[in-house]
């Protein structure tokens, strides 16, 4: 069935996630993990805009195949296949480009996203991964974290979902900082998807 707004959610089954990587892959595959045996929630599609993305061969050591798509028509070619996969919630693992208006509108308050940092600090376009850590770390920040959050029109300002923050006044490098960023990524952004489609979605029993 053809969709073009994802208004109102009534699973009978599994919830379909689809999960959009540019990078490394790490977050991917402990959400891919957390899922593999859920009674109510399953990964259904694992893509990248990089063909050279680690997000690959992590997805296919865990049976996933990796649909690599074409940057030039991403927009379009990404919303066709999610909706004839009948993705109902997007999550974005270390994606790198601007979520574009159509798909946004197609998935309201249906996109999430993990920032490592405490926003609204170190935000913006061209923060992500190891820039927001140098910066931190120049800063002399007491405490750095992860936001969870939902997708909008404008990088890293939609709604917050989740924050924890970590002492790093004790790191003597941004790569120190993160890597006790990455293990709070790790353990709780698979989590508060779980949590937020149970709470937030409308289930059947």
């Amino acid at each position: 069935m053809h969709r073009t707004k994802i208004d109102t959610m009534t699973f009978v089954d599994k919830i379909s996630l689809a999960i959009l990587a540019s990078g490394s892959g790490s977050n991917a595959e402990k959400i891919i993990q957390y899922f593999e045996s859920h009674t109510r929630i399953s990964v259904e599609l694992v893509a990248t805009n990089n063909p050279q993305a680690g997000i690959i061969p992590r997805a296919k050591n865990l049976g996933h195949e990796v649909h690599i798509f074409d940057p030039r028509r991403e927009e379009l070619e990404m919303l066709e296949l999610l909706q004839s996969k009948n993705i109902e919630v997007i999550i974005l693992a270390g994606y790198l480009k601007m979520i574009p208006q159509s798909w946004i509108e197609a998935y309201p308050d249906r996109i999430l996203n993990i920032h490592p940092a405490l926003l609204p600090h170190y935000g913006g376009k061209g923060m992500y991964g190891s820039h927001i850590h140098k910066q931190v770390f120049e800063n002399k920040e007491k405490y750095s974290g992860i936001t969870i959050h939902l997708v909008n029109a404008k990088y890293d300002e939609g709604q917050h979902l989740f924050q924890i923050a970590t002492q790093i006044n004790q790191c003597n490098t941004a790569e120190e900082i993160a890597n006790k960023v990455l293990t709070l990524e790790h353990y709780y952004y698979p989590r508060v998807i779980d949590f937020f489609l149970d709470q937030k979605m409308n289930f059947l029993p």
